[in-house]
């Protein structure tokens, strides 16, 4: 039966760790790190997501920010905005939450974000430095994930690790993280010819794909460590994985639950960057 690697209690113990570091310099009368997110519209997801990050921040002691925008506002004006925040000394992290209103173009906008504040790590800057392999803002949710598994022990280097998804999000800089680790990484995708086939070497699968419950038994090569990345309704509407957790967990060595996996690192991630901002800045002070 798999050991459960459990993100939740990870993520609650970094973020404790957080709250102390941040308490020493409030005490100290250092400045304290800022985080603004920048929502725009009422897509449902995107509320819920921008909550859990202010509540984080809340339990951090950083100091957190939502500008909350109608979704008919123009590219040029959310532009104009993010050079304010840019410019501000005070702000260490700026985000807008995706996605964006079809009038305003995703990659302009990422473009637009100071790549030293760009906590979210979807900078082209920051893209590229990971892929030179000296990053420094990186994606949270692959950041988290090998910070999960490194937590618990999960040996990476020589390791066959399987990435299904390629995404800019997760598959991709994941492929980074773990090269620097010296995996050796395969990512397949809906084109893959042969996804068994491929799955079944891994020592490490990690499943982004956005289909509930798809990775059953007959995918697992055994032993091997399951890193689930999606987050479904099943037809009960039960949250669910991509990976079917009841059939998968009696051959797996290690196991991310859904939900309580890959979720709360992502957020700690974005904390964690947010807050090592005024971290190397304070630590440049003291010398």
């Amino acid at each position: 039966m798999a050991k459960k690697l459990d993100g939740r209690q990870l993520a609650n113990k970094m973020q404790l760790e957080l709250q102390e570091e941040v308490s020493r310099w409030s005490e100290n009368n250092q400045r304290l790190p800022k985080l603004v997110v920048i929502l725009v519209g009422e897509d449902t997801a995107s509320q819920v997501y921008v909550r859990n990050k202010e509540k984080a921040a809340k339990k951090i002691g950083i100091l957190s920010e939502v500008v909350k925008l109608n979704d008919t506002i123009s590219e040029k004006e959310l532009l104009s905005l993010i050079a304010t925040y840019n410019a501000d000394d005070t702000v260490d992290g700026l985000l807008v939450q995706l996605p964006l209103p079809k009038q305003i173009n995703e990659e302009h906008v990422l473009l637009a974000i100071d790549p030293k504040k760009d906590v979210d790590g979807f900078h082209p800057m920051n893209v590229g430095k990971l892929f030179v392999g000296s990053p420094n803002m990186v994606p949270c949710t692959p950041f988290g994930i090998v910070t999960l598994l490194k937590e618990n022990g999960v040996v990476l280097a020589g390791k066959k690790v399987v990435i299904i998804g390629r995404s800019n999000i997760v598959g991709k800089p994941l492929m980074h993280l773990l090269l620097q680790e010296d995996a050796t990484v395969t990512i397949a995708h809906s084109k893959t010819k042969d996804l068994k086939a491929e799955t079944l070497t891994a020592d490490i699968l990690v499943v982004a794909i956005g289909q509930a419950e798809m990775i059953t038994a007959d995918y697992i090569k055994p032993g091997a460590v399951v890193v689930d990345v999606g987050m479904n309704r099943n037809h009960e509407g039960k949250l669910v994985g991509d990976v079917n957790f009841s059939e998968v967990e009696p051959i797996a060595s290690f196991i991310t639950p859904v939900p309580g996996g890959v979720g709360p690192m992502t957020i700690t991630m974005l904390m964690e960057q947010t807050v090592r901002q005024v971290r190397e800045e304070n630590q440049k002070r003291s010398l």
